[in-house]
């Protein structure tokens, strides 16, 4: 393995590890919120919110960055594949768990949305601060 190709996995895990670090702490807070509005239904709620908001977008991230390593001209048609990928499971499991009494399906659903701003607003602040090169340096 080269150099530049293990700075570029360090930088990859930096911008994944901005993203997740603080939606977990953001989750922890909607498991919070969650068991004092709905007591343990309303917690579990939350902790399905956080795990599938940190599975789509982990998985996503690694897809988009390995199809970028290997094919730069495919890597939006790899991240809008995600997205479609992420909606149509999204859709798939509110619709499994509609009725269900398991858990708190509205502190689940807005649990999901403050988390997602939460990751979406990291990664922007990561892209905004990052120093990247937009010129291929001579070797």
């Amino acid at each position: 393995m080269t150099a530049p190709e293990t700075e570029m996995q360090a930088e990859d895990v930096r911008a994944l590890r901005q993203s997740a670090v603080p939606t977990a702490l953001a989750g922890l807070v909607a498991i919070g919120i969650g068991a004092a509005v709905s007591g343990f239904k309303g917690a579990l709620g939350a902790l399905l919110a956080l795990a599938v908001v940190t599975a789509f977008f982990s998985v996503s991230h690694f897809v988009v960055d390995r199809v970028a390593k290997n094919n730069p001209s495919l890597m939006m048609g790899a991240a809008l594949g995600t997205y479609v990928v992420k909606i149509v499971v999204l859709a798939v499991l509110v619709s499994s768990f509609r009725d269900t009494t398991l858990f708190n399906g509205r502190v689940f659903g807005f649990a999901a949305i403050a988390l997602v701003l939460v990751w979406t607003g990291m990664q922007v602040r990561t892209m905004a601060t990052s120093k990247i090169l937009y010129v291929e340096p001579r070797s």
